[in-house]
């Protein structure tokens, strides 16, 4: 039985890319096989696992808007036996016009994943970082859905948006549509700031949030220039070990069947962001 799984957040620069490609690498080593599709326009997951533009001869955009196969977009075995990747470009920036008139908009990802997906343990989908058609097709095609929450002022910020369209897809797409949890990214222990809204966080998504955070690392932050996860890049950093880390804890999760019971319908609207503090050391 397959599980898809959205990381989405309309907020950008939350570590959303960043969490697909390595958690999606991280479940590969772990033995899972593992689709990472990239819904993003900016091509950012399809860039960090370094598939290069002149080697995509088709793409999402191809799957979503022209009827090809989405296995036609798929790269098999990149750097990991259990890891395929299905590649995005530029193209799909005009995707969310295109979609406005197409039949059936809303579900036109589910209809191309339909004949994929029981081919892989887990299908990880990098959204967009806006609410559009794009985003709206991927939480459609999901079962669930991971939040990565940055932990910055103005992070909390936003999330009843991102809640209430959750719910939308729910009442109108996807009823069967969960939460998988929410994850804390850069996170300085140094930080006060970090500190209040991972406790903001944990009080609100209580049993949702992953047990794991993903700090500030430098390492992390490097791999995607070098077109590699951080597993290939650095194993030994902090960074590498969290998201090993992270996977594991989802494979329990899902292994065992708790995460049916984390459903966004019972999602109330976000709390406040965190306010921002004088002092910035512990």
């Amino acid at each position: 039985m397959s599980r898809v799984i959205a990381i989405a957040n309309q907020k950008g620069g939350v570590g959303k890319t960043t969490t697909a490609v390595n958690l999606a690498a991280s479940l590969a080593t772990a033995e899972r096989k593992t689709l990472l599709v990239d819904a993003d326009p900016q091509a950012n997951s399809t860039s960090g696992v370094g598939i290069e533009r002149d080697r995509i001869r088709h793409s999402l955009y191809d799957a979503l808007l022209d009827g090809r196969a989405l296995a036609d977009a798929r790269f098999t075995h990149v750097h990991f036996p259990y890891l395929d990747v299905v590649a995005a470009t530029q193209d799909l920036v005009g995707a969310e016009i295109e979609l406005v008139n197409k039949q059936g908009r809303e579900t036109v990802m589910r209809r191309a994943l339909r004949d994929l997906r029981e081919q892989y343990q887990f299908v990880i989908i990098d959204c967009p970082p806006s609410l559009g058609l794009l985003t709206l097709n991927m939480l459609t095609a999901a079962d669930s859905v991971l939040i990565p929450i940055q932990c910055e002022y103005y992070a909390l910020e936003g999330l009843s948006q991102l809640l209430n369209t959750i719910k939308l897809v729910q009442r109108n797409f996807n009823a069967a549509l969960a939460i998988d949890g929410a994850l804390l990214t850069m996170y300085d222990a140094r930080l006060n700031l970090s500190k209040q809204v991972a406790d903001e966080a944990k009080e609100y998504f209580g049993s949702q949030m992953f047990g794991i955070t993903i700090p500030r690392n430098v390492r992390l932050a490097e791999a995607p220039s070098f077109g590699k996860p951080i597993l290939l890049y650095d194993v030994q950093s902090v960074g590498a070990k969290s998201y090993l880390a992270v996977a594991q804890e989802l494979i329990r999760r899902v292994e065992r069947g708790g995460l049916a019971a984390a459903s966004a319908s019972s999602a109330s609207p976000a709390p406040p962001a965190a306010e921002p503090q004088p002092e910035v050391t512990a």
